[in-house]
Protein backbone atom coordinates (compact mmCIF):
# COMPACT_ATOMS: atom_id res chain seq x y z
CA UNK A 1 0.00 0.00 0.00
CA UNK A 2 1.09 3.53 -0.92
CA UNK A 3 2.17 6.14 1.86
CA UNK A 4 -0.85 7.73 0.28
CA UNK A 5 -3.56 4.84 1.14
CA UNK A 6 -1.79 3.96 4.63
CA UNK A 7 -2.86 7.71 5.21
CA UNK A 8 -6.57 7.74 4.13
CA UNK A 9 -6.77 4.39 5.80
CA UNK A 10 -4.92 5.94 9.05
CA UNK A 11 -7.56 9.33 8.79
CA UNK A 12 -10.61 6.64 8.11
CA UNK A 13 -10.17 5.25 11.82
CA UNK A 14 -9.71 8.46 13.43
CA UNK A 15 -12.83 9.36 12.06
CA UNK A 16 -14.39 6.48 13.15
CA UNK A 17 -12.91 6.56 16.21
CA UNK A 18 -13.98 10.00 17.24
CA UNK A 19 -17.80 8.67 16.14
CA UNK A 20 -17.80 6.10 18.43
CA UNK A 21 -16.33 8.03 20.96
CA UNK A 22 -19.27 10.70 20.34
CA UNK A 23 -21.72 7.77 20.30
CA UNK A 24 -20.62 6.77 23.61
CA UNK A 25 -21.06 10.21 24.96
CA UNK A 26 -24.46 10.58 23.86
CA UNK A 27 -25.55 7.28 25.70
CA UNK A 28 -23.74 8.25 28.79
CA UNK A 29 -25.09 11.49 28.85
CA UNK A 30 -28.63 10.62 27.97
CA UNK A 31 -28.19 7.28 31.06
CA UNK A 32 -27.30 10.01 33.15
CA UNK A 33 -29.99 12.11 32.55
CA UNK A 34 -32.47 9.59 32.96
CA UNK A 35 -31.01 8.39 36.13
CA UNK A 36 -31.00 12.05 37.44
CA UNK A 37 -34.87 12.03 36.38
CA UNK A 38 -35.68 8.95 37.96
CA UNK A 39 -34.38 10.11 41.33
CA UNK A 40 -36.06 13.20 40.82
CA UNK A 41 -39.47 11.23 40.45
CA UNK A 42 -38.77 9.43 43.40
CA UNK A 43 -37.76 12.31 45.45
CA UNK A 44 -41.08 14.32 44.34
CA UNK A 45 -43.16 10.87 45.18
CA UNK A 46 -41.15 10.36 48.72
CA UNK A 47 -42.26 13.94 49.22
CA UNK A 48 -45.80 13.73 48.09
CA UNK A 49 -46.34 11.27 50.57
CA UNK A 50 -44.93 12.41 53.05
CA UNK A 51 -47.08 16.05 52.43
CA UNK A 52 -50.01 13.99 52.25
CA UNK A 53 -49.86 12.52 55.70
CA UNK A 54 -48.29 15.85 56.71
CA UNK A 55 -51.71 17.55 55.22
CA UNK A 56 -54.38 14.74 55.70
CA UNK A 57 -57.69 15.07 56.31
CA UNK A 58 -58.06 16.25 59.42
CA UNK A 59 -61.36 13.95 61.24
CA UNK A 60 -62.83 16.11 63.46
CA UNK A 61 -64.88 13.47 66.21
CA UNK A 62 -68.84 15.07 65.43
CA UNK A 63 -69.22 15.76 68.92
CA UNK A 64 -66.54 18.17 69.52
CA UNK A 65 -67.28 21.77 70.46
CA UNK A 66 -65.15 25.44 70.59
CA UNK A 67 -64.30 25.10 66.63
CA UNK A 68 -63.67 21.20 67.36
CA UNK A 69 -61.25 21.15 70.10
CA UNK A 70 -63.05 20.03 73.01
CA UNK A 71 -65.68 17.77 74.72
CA UNK A 72 -68.35 19.35 77.45
CA UNK A 73 -69.51 17.89 80.11
CA UNK A 74 -72.26 19.51 82.06
CA UNK A 75 -74.54 21.96 81.19
CA UNK A 76 -74.05 25.40 83.69
CA UNK A 77 -73.58 28.80 83.16
CA UNK A 78 -70.34 29.10 84.17
CA UNK A 79 -68.21 27.58 81.78
CA UNK A 80 -64.29 26.00 82.71
CA UNK A 81 -61.93 25.11 79.84
CA UNK A 82 -59.32 22.80 81.30
CA UNK A 83 -56.60 22.08 78.38
CA UNK A 84 -54.99 18.71 79.45
CA UNK A 85 -52.31 16.19 78.67
CA UNK A 86 -52.96 12.98 79.53
CA UNK A 87 -48.90 12.32 80.05
CA UNK A 88 -48.87 14.89 82.18
CA UNK A 89 -48.07 14.41 86.07
CA UNK A 90 -49.30 18.13 86.73
CA UNK A 91 -52.45 17.64 84.73
CA UNK A 92 -52.89 14.04 87.09
CA UNK A 93 -52.10 16.44 90.52
CA UNK A 94 -54.98 19.07 89.21
CA UNK A 95 -57.19 16.07 88.34
CA UNK A 96 -56.88 14.39 91.94
CA UNK A 97 -57.32 17.80 93.80
CA UNK A 98 -59.90 19.27 91.69
CA UNK A 99 -61.92 16.55 89.98
CA UNK A 100 -64.56 15.98 92.36
CA UNK A 101 -64.74 19.38 93.01
CA UNK A 102 -65.75 19.95 89.26
CA UNK A 103 -67.88 17.09 89.13
CA UNK A 104 -69.71 18.59 92.11
CA UNK A 105 -70.35 21.80 90.06
CA UNK A 106 -71.82 19.58 86.92
CA UNK A 107 -73.74 17.81 89.03
CA UNK A 108 -75.20 21.25 90.63
CA UNK A 109 -75.38 22.33 87.07
CA UNK A 110 -73.48 25.49 88.07
CA UNK A 111 -70.82 25.28 85.47
CA UNK A 112 -70.27 23.64 81.68
CA UNK A 113 -66.85 21.99 81.24
CA UNK A 114 -65.16 21.77 77.81
CA UNK A 115 -61.98 19.25 78.16
CA UNK A 116 -59.24 19.91 75.52
CA UNK A 117 -56.91 17.28 74.83
CA UNK A 118 -53.39 18.51 73.86
CA UNK A 119 -50.51 16.38 72.82
CA UNK A 120 -46.87 18.91 74.21
CA UNK A 121 -45.75 15.94 75.79
CA UNK A 122 -44.75 13.25 72.41
CA UNK A 123 -41.59 14.04 73.11
CA UNK A 124 -41.70 12.59 76.73
CA UNK A 125 -42.50 9.14 75.32
CA UNK A 126 -39.73 6.81 73.74
CA UNK A 127 -40.82 7.75 70.22
CA UNK A 128 -44.39 6.57 70.72
CA UNK A 129 -46.45 9.49 70.87
CA UNK A 130 -48.36 8.25 73.67
CA UNK A 131 -50.08 12.04 74.13
CA UNK A 132 -51.44 12.19 70.43
CA UNK A 133 -52.48 8.46 70.72
CA UNK A 134 -54.08 8.99 74.21
CA UNK A 135 -55.93 12.18 72.75
CA UNK A 136 -57.20 10.60 70.16
CA UNK A 137 -58.61 7.91 71.99
CA UNK A 138 -60.38 10.22 73.99
CA UNK A 139 -61.56 11.56 70.85
CA UNK A 140 -62.86 7.88 70.26
CA UNK A 141 -64.47 7.72 73.40
CA UNK A 142 -66.20 11.09 73.24
CA UNK A 143 -67.64 9.85 69.84
CA UNK A 144 -68.77 6.38 71.54
CA UNK A 145 -70.61 8.69 74.34
CA UNK A 146 -68.24 8.00 77.18
CA UNK A 147 -65.84 10.89 77.07
CA UNK A 148 -65.22 11.65 81.41
CA UNK A 149 -65.40 8.07 82.15
CA UNK A 150 -62.56 7.38 79.77
CA UNK A 151 -60.81 10.61 80.63
CA UNK A 152 -61.19 9.12 84.36
CA UNK A 153 -59.51 6.17 83.75
CA UNK A 154 -56.63 7.17 82.01
CA UNK A 155 -55.83 9.68 84.49
CA UNK A 156 -55.94 6.39 86.84
CA UNK A 157 -53.58 4.65 84.62
CA UNK A 158 -51.63 7.34 83.68
CA UNK A 159 -47.85 5.93 82.77
CA UNK A 160 -44.76 7.91 84.10
CA UNK A 161 -43.17 11.09 82.19
CA UNK A 162 -41.08 9.81 79.99
CA UNK A 163 -41.70 5.82 79.63
CA UNK A 164 -42.93 4.31 76.26
CA UNK A 165 -46.78 4.94 77.69
CA UNK A 166 -49.81 2.68 77.35
CA UNK A 167 -50.20 0.21 74.25
CA UNK A 168 -52.88 0.57 71.88
CA UNK A 169 -53.98 -2.59 73.13
CA UNK A 170 -53.60 -1.24 76.48
CA UNK A 171 -55.82 2.07 75.63
CA UNK A 172 -58.72 -0.36 74.03
CA UNK A 173 -58.67 -2.35 76.99
CA UNK A 174 -59.21 0.74 79.48
CA UNK A 175 -61.85 1.69 76.94
CA UNK A 176 -63.38 -2.19 77.37
CA UNK A 177 -63.34 -1.28 80.98
CA UNK A 178 -65.92 1.51 80.80
CA UNK A 179 -68.36 0.19 78.02
CA UNK A 180 -66.08 1.09 74.69
CA UNK A 181 -66.53 -2.64 73.39
CA UNK A 182 -67.67 -1.42 69.71
CA UNK A 183 -65.34 -2.28 67.31
CA UNK A 184 -65.68 1.12 66.20
CA UNK A 185 -63.41 2.40 69.42
CA UNK A 186 -61.05 0.22 69.05
CA UNK A 187 -60.21 0.30 65.09
CA UNK A 188 -60.39 4.60 65.84
CA UNK A 189 -57.20 3.75 68.10
CA UNK A 190 -55.97 1.18 65.61
CA UNK A 191 -56.10 3.79 62.59
CA UNK A 192 -55.15 6.64 64.23
CA UNK A 193 -58.35 8.28 63.00
CA UNK A 194 -58.41 11.13 65.27
CA UNK A 195 -54.25 11.35 66.09
CA UNK A 196 -54.36 14.41 63.39
CA UNK A 197 -57.25 16.34 65.12
CA UNK A 198 -55.15 15.85 68.57
CA UNK A 199 -52.55 17.71 66.68
CA UNK A 200 -54.45 20.49 65.58
CA UNK A 201 -56.04 21.06 69.13
CA UNK A 202 -52.16 21.51 70.03
CA UNK A 203 -51.92 23.99 67.20
CA UNK A 204 -55.02 26.08 68.50
CA UNK A 205 -53.64 25.46 72.00
CA UNK A 206 -50.74 27.20 71.00
CA UNK A 207 -52.19 29.45 69.05
CA UNK A 208 -54.30 30.77 71.69
CA UNK A 209 -50.98 31.70 73.50
CA UNK A 210 -50.93 28.93 75.83
CA UNK A 211 -47.94 27.00 76.37
CA UNK A 212 -48.15 24.68 79.36
CA UNK A 213 -50.61 22.01 81.23
CA UNK A 214 -53.16 21.93 82.81
CA UNK A 215 -54.68 25.58 81.45
CA UNK A 216 -57.76 25.89 83.62
CA UNK A 217 -59.75 28.89 82.19
CA UNK A 218 -63.06 30.14 84.11
CA UNK A 219 -65.68 32.04 82.35
CA UNK A 220 -62.92 32.82 80.00
CA UNK A 221 -60.48 34.02 82.26
CA UNK A 222 -57.25 32.29 83.14
CA UNK A 223 -56.22 31.42 86.48
CA UNK A 224 -52.52 31.33 87.66
CA UNK A 225 -50.92 28.24 88.28
CA UNK A 226 -52.18 25.15 89.00
CA UNK A 227 -55.64 26.28 91.12
CA UNK A 228 -56.40 24.63 94.35
CA UNK A 229 -60.59 23.44 95.08
CA UNK A 230 -60.54 26.70 96.42
CA UNK A 231 -59.35 28.71 94.16
CA UNK A 232 -61.51 27.16 91.37
CA UNK A 233 -64.42 27.67 93.42
CA UNK A 234 -64.10 31.17 93.96
CA UNK A 235 -63.74 31.86 90.16
CA UNK A 236 -66.43 29.82 89.67
CA UNK A 237 -68.74 31.60 92.39
CA UNK A 238 -67.84 34.94 91.15
CA UNK A 239 -68.03 34.46 87.23
CA UNK A 240 -71.58 32.86 89.02
CA UNK A 241 -72.36 36.41 90.60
Amino acid sequence: MSKQGRDRSRAKRIVEQQKAAERRRKVTLWTTIGVVLVLVAAGLTGWAVTAGKDTGKVNTPSVAVDSGTAFTVGSGPVVIDLYEDFMCPICHEFETQSGATIKQFVTANKVTVRYHPVAILDPNSNGTQYSTRSAGAAAAAAVGGKFIEYHDVLYQNQPAEGSSGLTNAKLIELGKSVGLTTSAFADAINNKTYDGWATKVTDTFSARGYTGTPTVLVAGKQLTGVPTPAQLTDAVNKAAA
